[in-house]
Formats: structure tokens, sequence, C-alpha cells
């Protein structure tokens, strides 16, 4: 990540949230391209060194995505995120979940509802992520799980994508 890029990671143990905000060297337009098809969403969406696979994606209200992180051994984590509002290029809601290759939810795991926002900030794209957890515990399991150091390496996989398509 370039340095001067802004990036936040805040966990509200009161409202079970977490507050992601990240800064991107690209285009509002290209930021949302990249979190709403699902051949970018391949190409970055797991942090390094898993890769991304979709199973099945309608990005539309009501909708899903249906996907693995793929480890370089083959081992499949899978995941189900269902569209619930979406106003393009500005922002979406989602409820998202752990699942299994055939899309069942996992109850053991802690589901969240996401409200990811794009704005532009100058020549660049800011995104905030608000992850709302049922419960304390899901949100200090999904803590544990390493999901602040998940999302910056993540995001980083964004960032490289990003200088590519911006060429």
């Amino acid at each position: 990540m370039t340095p001067n890029l802004q990036f936040d990671f805040v966990a509200d143990k009161e409202k079970n949230t977490l507050t992601i905000r990240r800064e991107f060297l690209a285009s509002q337009q290209l930021v949302w391209d990249c979190y709403t098809k699902s051949e970018h969403l391949d190409q970055w969406f797991a942090p390094y060194p898993l890769t991304t696979k979709t199973k099945s994606m309608d990005f539309s209200e009501g909708g899903h995505w249906h996907y693995a992180m793929v480890e370089p051994n083959g081992t499949e984590y899978w995941g189900y995120t269902e569209y619930l509002k979406i106003k393009p290029i500005d922002y979406y809601t989602a409820l998202d979940a752990f699942s299994n290759a055939d899309g069942e939810i996992n109850n053991n795991l802690p589901r969240a509802e996401w409200l990811v926002n794009f704005t532009k900030k100058g020549e660049n794209a800011l995104v905030e992520t608000i992850v709302t957890y049922k419960s304390l515990s899901d949100l200090e399991m999904v803590i544990k799980m390493g999901m602040e150091q998940g999302m910056m390496a993540t995001l980083e996989k964004l960032d490289k994508l990003l200088v590519i398509l911006n060429k």
C-alpha cells in the first residue's frame, strides 16, 4: 500500500461493528467495478497467497455472490453474500456469511451485514465499509480470526489490480 493512502480499521465493541476505510489510487467507478464484478473480484478478494473463484454471481438487489477463497494446496473456504440494496457507484448493502460449496450458510460462524460506501477523494476513491455483527462475541471471533490482517492483505491485492486496470 502506498503510505499516504488512508487506511482505518476501527472495532466498536458497543455497536458490534467494524469500520474499514480505505483509499485507492483509482476512480470511484473503477473501484466500484472491482467490488461488483466477479471477473475483478476473482483477481483480488482474498489475502495472499489465497485466490478467489466465483461459483455464481448476480449483482442485483436480491442477488448473490457465491465464492471460495482457495489456498495454494486447494483447500477452499466458501462464502455467500446476499445483496440487499444497491445504488450504483455510491453504495451497496449485503448479508455476508460463511457457507459450503452448495451455498448453505454455516450458522456456527458469524454472519454480518455490510454497508459499503464509495466516494471520491480528490482524484482517488475512498471505500468505507461498515460491518455489523449480531453480537460482541461474533465481532470478537472475526477479529481473532485475523480480519484486520486479512483485509489489509486483500486490499493490497486490489491496489495491484488497480494499477494494471488503470494502464
